[in-house]
């Protein structure tokens, strides 16, 4: 091999370094092959980051929808709920919100990015178990729910009766989709930066639809520790009571608009404290205030001139409208005059 030096020489390599020169080189080729992919992993989404789904999930044995974050999938397979919001989910990638082979699939993905991943039922629901499937005594389930299909629970455990006869029920306390593989097939249409958006996203995945949130930054007065100059504290040592003072404090707050809905949500209702801990820990908050507004067009009256809108001021008006609600307008009055 020859190689032209700078002055203009031509040199001749022995064996021994042309081998050591292609080693080099294949050595640099390998270094710049990691150091692009490395690149490329870094480029893309990574564990922790906030990106909006669209999946549907099936049953890789016969197609059957599951679960679904399109509308019209849902009507055609007769899962739509019209208390559920069929938009995107909002997940945090490598938080458990997604099965793990779908969290592998989104590291180092990006925006736009599709697919479907197969999970086996060992990694989905699990496989199923003929020993969950037990007999009960009837009396453990309530009587409107004692007959077979009925979705009951019998100490901590969810299952759905299969036979009841008699004073005996048939339990299966499997998942119902235990034994099933399944096939997620995705797309990511956004990454979340927007940390009111991500908030909003994290309780509409807890809750099905996601209310109406805000984060802002609140002075609040609390006592705080303090450390003290007094000497007979030292000597009390550990039985001496902390001392405190009152200072104003920033707390960094998110809030959450209470609808009806969000009242009345099952999964709010009984995990909400925890609910409630998560998202402050995902985002870095301090404290959730869960806050009501009540507005509309104006009070209603109270008093006997307008009885909440059932009449005008005049006498007439109120009888007629005690008549409307079946009460005798001479027995109320003589009932008061009794009082």
């Amino acid at each position: 091999m020859l190689l032209k030096g700078e002055t203009g020489v031509v040199w001749g390599m022995s064996d021994e370094q042309q081998a050591e020169a292609a080693e080099d080189a294949a050595e640099s080729a390998d270094d710049v092959e990691a150091e692009e992919t490395e690149q490329e992993a870094t480029d893309g989404f990574e564990n922790g980051d906030f990106v909006k789904v669209a999946y549907t999930v099936r049953t890789a044995d016969d197609d059957t929808v599951v679960d679904t974050t399109d509308k019209s999938v849902a009507e055609e397979a007769g899962i739509d709920n019209d208390n559920y919001d069929f938009s995107p989910r909002t997940i945090i990638i490598g938080e458990g919100h997604v099965f793990q082979a779908v969290d592998d699939a989104l590291v180092g993905g990006a925006v736009g990015d599709s697919g479907t991943v197969e999970i086996p039922a060992a990694e989905a629901f699990g496989e199923y178990d003929d020993d969950e499937v037990r007999t009960v005594s009837a009396e453990k389930i309530g009587e409107d729910d004692r007959y077979p299909g009925a979705q009951v629970q019998i100490d901590g455990q969810q299952g759905h009766i299969q036979t009841i006869i008699g004073g005996r029920a048939r339990v299966d306390f499997n998942h119902p989709l235990a034994g099933e593989d399944l096939e997620y097939e995705y797309e990511v249409v956004a990454e979340v930066d927007d940390r009111e958006e991500q908030a909003a996203g994290l309780l509409g995945m807890y809750l099905q639809n996601a209310p109406t949130v805000w984060i802002q930054t609140d002075e609040v007065e609390e006592e705080v520790v303090v450390e003290s100059d007094d000497d007979d504290d030292e000597d009390e040592g550990a039985d001496a009571e902390p001392e405190t003072e009152t200072q104003t404090v920033e707390k960094e707050t998110l809030y959450i608009e209470a609808t009806p809905q969000l009242t009345m949500n099952q999964q709010w209702m009984f995990s909400k404290q925890q609910i409630a801990q998560d998202v402050m820990g995902k985002l870095d908050l301090d404290r959730v205030i869960v806050q009501e507004t009540i507005d509309g067009a104006g009070p209603m009256g109270m008093g006997m001139g307008g009885l909440g809108g059932l009449g005008g001021a005049g006498g007439e008006d109120i009888e007629a409208a005690l008549e409307d609600i079946d009460i005798d307008a001479d027995e109320l009055a003589d009932e008061l005059d009794e009082e």
